[in-house]
C-alpha cells in the first residue's frame, strides 16, 4: 500500500478543513499529516522546500518526490476516487497555470479568508 505524507499549516483553519476532507475521501494509501509548525516535521523536508513550507501544502509521494501547492492538490485528488472528475478537469491544458495562481492566492491570504490572525479566529 502506498504511503504518503502531507505537510500542512496546522494553525490554518482552511488547511485543517482540507485535512478533514482528505482524511474522509482519500480511501487508499497510508496518510500521515505533519504540521510544519513543529520543527521535527519541518526538518523532514528538503532544505529548498522548507523555505516554502509555511506558504503552501507539500506532499511526499511514496517514491520520495515532494510536490508543493497546486501540484500536491492534483496528486491528492488522484487518490480520491469520488473526486476523479475534478482531478481530470485539473489536468486539462492551461489548468496548471490557472490552478497554480488560484492556489497561491488562497494560500497567501488563508488567514484573512478564514477570518483568523495568528491563532485567534473571529466567528
Amino acid at each position: 500500500m502506498d504511503r504518503y505524507r502531507i505537510y500542512y499549516d496546522g494553525r490554518c483553519p482552511i488547511c485543517m478543513a482540507s485535512r478533514r476532507w482528505v482524511e474522509a475521501l482519500a480511501w487508499y494509501g497510508q496518510k500521515e499529516f505533519l504540521d510544519v509548525n513543529q520543527a521535527a516535521h519541518l526538518a523532514q523536508l528538503p532544505p529548498a522546500v522548507r523555505e516554502r513550507a509555511m506558504g503552501q501544502m507539500h506532499l511526499r509521494l511514496p517514491d520520495g518526490r515532494v510536490l508543493g501547492g497546486f501540484d500536491a492538490v492534483v496528486a491528492l485528488l488522484e487518490r480520491m476516487p469520488l473526486l476523479w472528475p475534478l482531478w481530470l478537469l485539473l489536468r486539462l491544458p492551461g489548468m496548471t497555470w490557472l490552478g497554480g495562481r488560484v492556489y497561491s492566492a488562497v494560500a497567501r491570504h488563508r488567514y484573512a479568508l478564514s477570518r483568523c490572525v495568528g491563532a485567534v479566529c473571529r466567528r
